[in-house]
């Protein structure tokens, strides 16, 4: 399946194409119940992609053909600009809907936390005219979308101009953070050696001194957009002048795009951990990062320890073990046998939403949701009270320890 996605990606790239990724959450999908009908997307991008609306209109909209090509279906979609509160009602968002209703593959429940890549073509000065969309059933077409256009974290939408070989990511969440770095702060060595995922987390938590007096929960979420924030200034700095210098063979250019997806790729997979670890530390949570189980398996966190895990004498009803994965959809079975001792399982993660079905399937499996506090209204309401906060597990973890 992820040869077709290649080749869709390549039919949509090249001049007038713009594309919009994103994982979808429970409020883009029918999975809260939202009637929004159809996957939110910022103001800042439908103006750029319809320049034709424009404040003095109320609410304005327009229809354009559209295509859900890993699905085969076709659509009749329209994007609107919900603008009643220049006039001072409450509402001030955009919409795209008329995806097809309960039947679309987008507002499929079970789509929850899948990426979604919304291709847009338009030309220069108009408003799009079509757009192709390809949402991922299986893992290995998320593979080739992020070996493509680098890691697709929840809540981090990203909108590319495709218009050349490389996409140019400019992030849909255009507010400014105190994170960005400025030239002159980026420390010297970094120039010559890009830091080390562990680097940029010291430096997020060092720029947000006001985070320890925070939940758990909070510290957690702000400190990763901060951490974000940094990675994409340091990279934006250090990476653009080789852009520019520009590349003498295909084979340059190529090496040097793989080289920064890779970097983002290893920087996604790093940081929830390392965050996670250091907020137990603060805690005083005694635990084990990384440490071997039994054999080659090697769980992200054993609570109390490693050791104490590794003691036969010690009570298995003691024992914890949580898994830090950013999402959960399809990955979830990865930590299933990491740590024979522990039966159920804990399961750290940001994915905002995930269908009863595969819920039922993980609770079956004797895995619980860990998620951010400000994170369980992307669930539904059965969900909501099965899902532990973080801070409920750093108190359960505690009275495991006795």
């Amino acid at each position: 399946m992820s040869l077709d996605v290649r080749r869709w990606i390549e039919t949509v790239s090249g001049e007038g194409w713009r594309w919009y990724v994103k994982r979808l959450s429970g409020n883009d999908t029918l999975l809260n119940k939202s009637h929004q009908a159809g996957p939110y997307i910022p103001k800042e991008i439908i103006f750029r992609l319809f320049p034709s609306f424009t404040p003095s209109q109320d609410n304005p909209r327009a229809s354009f053909g559209a295509s859900i090509d890993s699905h085969n279906v076709e659509a009749f979609p329209t994007a609107i600009w919900y603008n009643n509160k220049l006039r001072g009602g409450t509402r001030d968002e955009c919409r795209i809907t008329g995806w097809g209703g309960k039947t679309s593959p987008l507002l499929d429940p079970d789509a929850t936390g899948a990426i979604c890549v919304f291709a847009f073509h338009q030309e220069p000065g108009r408003d799009v005219d079509v757009c192709c969309v390809w949402l991922c059933e299986a893992v290995e077409e998320e593979d080739a979308i992020e070996d493509r256009l680098g890691p697709v974290e929840p809540g981090i939408a990203l909108f590319y101009d495709a218009s050349g070989k490389a996409a140019h990511p400019v992030e849909a969440q255009l507010r400014d953070s105190p994170c960005q770095l400025k030239s002159e702060e980026i420390p010297s060595d970094w120039r010559l050696s890009f830091p080390q995922a562990s680097q940029i987390v010291s430096l997020a938590i060092e720029r947000l001194p006001t985070a320890l007096k925070q939940s758990p929960d909070d510290r957690l979420l702000r400190r990763r957009e901060c951490e974000y924030a940094i990675f994409r200034s340091v990279e934006d700095i250090v990476a653009m002048p080789r852009i520019r210098e520009g590349f003498a063979t295909v084979d340059l250019f190529v090496d040097f795009a793989n080289s920064v997806t890779n970097r983002r790729k290893s920087r996604a997979g790093a940081s929830l951990e390392l965050h996670t670890g250091r907020i137990f530390t603060e805690e005083k949570l005694t635990h084990s990062h990384d440490e071997v189980s039994e054999g080659s398996k090697r769980p992200d966190f054993l609570f109390p320890s490693a050791s104490a895990y590794q003691d036969g004498n010690y009570p298995p009803d003691n024992l914890l073990m949580l898994a830090a994965k950013t999402t959960c959809k399809d990955r979830w079975r990865q930590i299933l046998n990491e740590a024979d001792r522990i039966p159920k399982k804990h399961l750290l993660t940001l994915q905002r939403g995930v269908s009863p079905n595969q819920f039922a399937e993980m609770k079956a499996a004797g895995v619980t949701l860990v998620v951010p506090k400000s994170l369980h209204e992307q669930y539904s309401d059965t969900i909501r009270p099965e899902l532990l906060s973080l801070t409920d597990f750093i108190k359960l973890a505690r009275s495991k320890a006795g």
